[in-house]
Formats: C-alpha cells, structure tokens, sequence
C-alpha cells in the first residue's frame, strides 16, 4: 500500500487526500479509489502476478491509441505490480440492469437500451482493436488453441462433473472433448478475445455509454467466444427474445469490421461456443463453489444447468454423442430440476401453479419477477368517500381496481335510508330492486374474477380493489361488501374488507383445502 501511495505521490506531485479500498472482482488485484483535495479521483491497482498486471497495461495502453472506450493508464511502477488508471466510477452495467435480472428476466426498455449499446461497441473492440497489436504480451498465452480448450474442458470434468457423481467413462468422454477442440479452434481468426466479456466488466459513464475493463486475459482468438459468454451469463437471465435480438444487435455491427459469415453459419457456430462457454463456467462454479464453498456461485450453477438445458433442446446438430449422453443426465439430476408447481402449502392453504403461461417457441420459457410464487393471495376490498380521496395501498403495489358507484341510483337521495348504511336491509333491498347496482357489478365480477385467478395462479400475494361514491355510505358500502363476499365464496382465499368512512373492517379467512 506505502508503494502505491508513493506512486500516485510521484505522480500528482502530492500524497492523496483520501484512500478507500474498493471492491475487486474474480482476481487476486486489489482496488483504491485515491482522491485528492480537489475531489479528483483515480483508480489505484495492487497485483500479485507481473505477467497480469503487464498485459492489462499493455492491452489499455494499445486500446487508448485506437481511441477505444477504455481507462487510461496514468503511472505504473517499475515492476508494473502497481499502476494508476481513470477512475470510470461505480456504475457498472450490472449495477445498472440488476431490476430486470431481480425480476427474473423482465428488463426495461432502458435496459435493454443499455445492452444494445454495449453489444454494439463489442465488434469495434475486437476487430479494429486487434489492428497492430502484438499478442505476444497477453496472459497466460497468446492466442486461443486446442490446449486452452481442452483444459476448460478437464476442468469442467474433474470440478463440476466429477462431483455430481455421474459415472462417466474417461476415454470416450477425452474423444468428444478432442473432438469439440477441433471443431471450436477450426476456423482462423485475427479478432481480439475479450474472454471475460461479461456486465460486471462495464462500465457506464453519464450518459450510459459502455467503457470496457478487466481484459487482461484476453488474447487472439474467435469473436463468437465473447458474444457466448456476454449473453449466456448464467445470472443474467436474458430472455430468449431478448437475447436473439442482441445476437442480431451485434451481427449488424459486425459488417462494419469484416465480411460477415451467413447468418446461418453464425448461428450454427455461435451455438457450439454457447455450449463450450457453458462448460467452461460450470468448472468454475463447481471450483469456486462446492470446493470453495462461495454462495455466489453455488447460487449461479441451477441457471447455468438452465442454459445448457436449452441447448441440449435446440435444433443444433451435435456431433458429440457421447458428451450428449452425459450431459442429459446431468440436467436430470434432481438436484438441477426447477419445482415448476407447489401443489400445496404446508398449512394446507391453496397455492399456485407456477407457471400460467404457454411460451411462445420464438420466445423461449417464460420467465418470472420476484413477486412470483410467493402466495397465498390476500384481497383487500374498500368503500369510501371520493370528497376523502382514495384508499392507500399500504402493500406499494398501486391500489388495483377503483370503481366509481356514483352513476348509479344513490338511496341517500331519500329521507329513510339517509341514516343507513349499504350493509342495513332497507337499502340493500332499495339497490337491488332497482337493479342498476347489480349490472354493475355483474360488470365488476367479470373483471375481478378473471384478475383473481391469474394472481392467484401466479402465486401473487395482494390485491385489492375499492369501491367510491359521494358519501361512502350506501352504494359503495354495498359494492365492496358483496365483491369481498363473492371472492371469498367463489376461491376461498383470505378477504378482508374496510368500509373506510363508516370504520368497519371485516375479515373473511382463508378456507382449508
């Protein structure tokens, strides 16, 4: 630490005002934020390994002459085990479209904005950003071959499968793996291979644009490789539109740097990249978490057997038979199955089939926020005075349905129900024959029964709905104590309702099954 802070020292011309470690990502390096009086920040960097360190400055140094979206580096000492570069802030891409992997796959056009914008710069990067550059100074070696691939593989094999305990026979499964080699190092390539192309090594400046970091392992090979690893990031959870239309985001691009292979091609190699990839992060999930025992990453391996389960589903001819066969029976263990129905709660209460929805083929498996399965559902249903304004959600979900009674034939017009409520006699028996209160709610029912069963199907846990007229007396009273009543029959779920303006609240409890 003295070292680096002498460092910055011989390059400002001053000792920092300020240190604070930051954190890192999968490497041994460590970050500092180092700030001076003026509030100027850089980014300070402690290595282990010079060979590392060297080919992160090397490859920024060249990047920056090509004007790519990269940090500077500003001062490195002798041994390069210490450097100085632009502090490109905290905003990394992953930070930034967390809400939609959080809502299991569901991302906002402002998301999805981002992604494109990043894909975008990808081909740039590894097409002009091979110009000129001497592959001789990447780590660990300096262009992807059969060796590289065939040690992802192994480490696949003796971390990750050998610890599901599948019986697998080594030699036919060393073939298939030979084989695979082959095939992913057969066509050349001059592109540059990010190699850990991934959100968590954007980041974004002000106005959302990409800057690129933690390259450092990268070296000469294929592009698809970076395009795999960016968009089946097992956590990411991208839906299968979503991500088709990137691949296409970043195909386009592409022709502005070379001559394109055929989209039918692309894909066909994209995809055995796709596999490899997969492969490739299951060694390491399998490393970092059944031998290492991080949470993170024994968290991401049920995705990543998700992705791989795509695959092996797809139109794809793999020409690996063996692999295959083992493969299924890896995404058959009952450990990787996803509970895709609860058919009861433990307290006998009814739940929820989880997934309601039948995808689309071009669309891939449905997906599911946050909010999903969590039942049983509970329905609020309020009367009350608009002159008071409307009921507060108190769950943050936007207070569902309000319905307006007040087109309706209204009892308090009339000396003998002025004093009464819509739950007294006189005046149910006034709405109802009248009628005009039962056709609308006949109207109200529908509705409310078709948003029921999906809630509850979706294993949503509030809705509510709220009934108002002038005075919150008579037939906004009426309205919600005959809807709370009608689902409380119709699904036997919990209903509570509060008739706001007359202070009675009500709860009909959930029924056993």
């Amino acid at each position: 630490m003295e070292k680096l802070i002498e460092l910055y020292t011989q390059w400002r011309g001053a000792e920092p005002a300020n240190v604070q470690q930051i954190p890192g990502g999968g490497s041994n390096r460590t970050y500092f934020r180092l700030t001076d009086k003026q509030g100027q920040s850089v980014i300070g960097v402690i290595g282990t390994s010079r060979d590392e360190d060297h080919a992160f400055i090397y490859l920024t140094k060249h990047f920056s002459r090509l004007q790519m979206p990269v940090p500077k580096i500003l001062a490195a000492s002798d041994d390069q085990l210490r450097y100085l570069q632009t502090d490109l802030g905290s905003m990394s891409l992953f930070d930034a479209i967390r809400g939609g992997r959080e809502a299991g796959g569901r991302y906002t056009l402002k998301e999805q904005e981002l992604l494109r914008r990043t894909i975008r710069e990808l081909p740039k990067m590894q097409m002009q950003g091979a110009r000129d550059l001497d592959f001789e100074n990447c780590y660990p070696q300096a262009e992807f071959d059969v060796d590289s691939v065939l040690f992802d593989l192994n480490y696949f094999k003796y971390c990750f499968l050998k610890a599901t305990e599948i019986d697998f026979h080594e030699l036919k499964l060393e073939a298939d793996f030979r084989l695979m080699a082959k095939d992913l190092t057969s066509e050349q390539s001059d592109s540059f291979l990010y190699r850990d192309f991934q959100a968590r090594n954007v980041m974004l400046d002000h106005d959302g644009n990409p800057w690129f970091i933690d390259y450092q392992g990268g070296r000469k090979g294929p592009f698809y490789y970076d395009v795999a690893s960016f968009l089946w990031q097992a956590s990411a959870k991208y839906p299968h539109k979503l991500r088709r239309e990137l691949v296409y985001e970043y195909y386009n691009s592409l022709k502005n740097y070379i001559e394109v292979p055929t989209v039918r091609h692309f894909v066909n190699r994209l995809s055995l990249f796709v596999l490899f990839r997969t492969l490739q992060v299951l060694g390491a999930y399998g490393f970092r978490g059944y031998f290492e025992q991080k949470k993170h990453f024994i968290e991401s391996i049920p995705p990543a057997i998700q992705n791989l389960r795509e695959l092996l589903a797809s139109s794809t001819p793999w020409h690996y038979p063996y692999l295959m066969e083992i493969l299924q029976k890896l995404t058959e263990l009952p450990q990787f199955q996803q509970i895709e129905t609860v058919a009861s709660r433990a307290d006998g209460y009814k739940t929820t089939d989880l997934n309601p929805y039948k995808a689309h083929p071009q669309d891939g498996p449905a997906t599911f926020s946050k909010y999903d399965a969590q039942g049983p559902l509970v329905v609020k249903v309020f009367s009350f005075s608009y002159r008071n304004g409307i009921p507060e959600d108190e769950s943050g979900n936007g207070g569902g349905y309000v319905f307006d009674c007040r087109s309706t034939h209204n009892p308090g017009r009339y000396e003998p129900y002025k004093k009464l409520t819509g739950l007294d006699e006189p005046v149910i028996r006034f709405l109802e024959d009248d009628g005009e209160i039962l056709t609308f709610l006949d109207s109200v029912y529908k509705l409310a029964d078709a948003h029921v069963r999906r809630y509850i199907q979706r294993g949503f846990t509030s809705l509510m709905f709220s009934f108002g007229c002038t005075g919150g007396q008579h037939r906004s009273v009426y309205s919600a104590q005959h809807l709370a009543e009608h689902i409380h029959e119709k699904f036997g779920i919990e209903v509570r309702v509060e008739h706001r303006e007359q202070k009675i609240k009500q709860t009909f409890e959930a029924k056993k099954i």
